[in-house]
């Protein structure tokens, strides 16, 4: 090889380094997409609920989210759960299905009304889940200091007793 000339075998491939990242791009933006839908999904739910217990929800819709219910919570279903992946889809399919029915079903006002319950309780939930948390790590601290106190009372006791 003659000086100044460059050694492919040597030089990294850059090729490799460049598609990595973007396929960790994408990984993630594809994982924060089904968790955005999870979340509304989420919410879908809590809606139908304060729906189907409100008192202008025509039968029907109500006949059609304990038939979607029903499905989702029984042993028998067209593709099983434990079935990895698959077995979700059908439930996932059912959900979608019932959601879309269930909102022709019902009145605009009553759905309104519903969805404005739904992110009053998120909100609330929120508010008491970081209470929740505050009240859990104040116990956590707390019963940690006791267990140290106790234990090192306690050696210093059997310190004492062996003297």
């Amino acid at each position: 090889m003659l000086e100044g000339e460059l050694d492919n075998s040597i030089v990294p491939d850059t090729s490799i380094t460049v598609r990595r990242p973007l396929r960790i791009q994408r990984l993630r933006r594809c994982i924060a997409d089904w968790a955005e839908k999870a979340q509304k999904l989420q919410k879908q739910a809590h809606v139908f609920y304060f729906a189907f217990k409100h008192p202008k929800t025509p039968w029907y819709a109500r006949v059609i989210a304990a038939c979607a219910a029903g499905y989702l919570l029984s042993p028998i279903q067209i593709i099983p759960s434990f079935i990895p992946v698959i077995g979700f889809m059908d439930d996932l399919v059912v959900l979608v299905i019932g959601f879309k029915l269930i909102q022709k079903a019902m009145p605009p006002e009553v759905l309104r009304e519903c969805r404005d319950r739904a992110e009053a309780a998120e909100a609330l939930r929120k508010t008491e889940v970081r209470s929740l948390t505050r009240y859990a790590v104040f116990l956590a601290i707390a019963v940690l200091w006791l267990i140290l106190a106790v234990t090192g009372s306690l050696l210093v006791a059997s310190h004492f007793r062996h003297r």
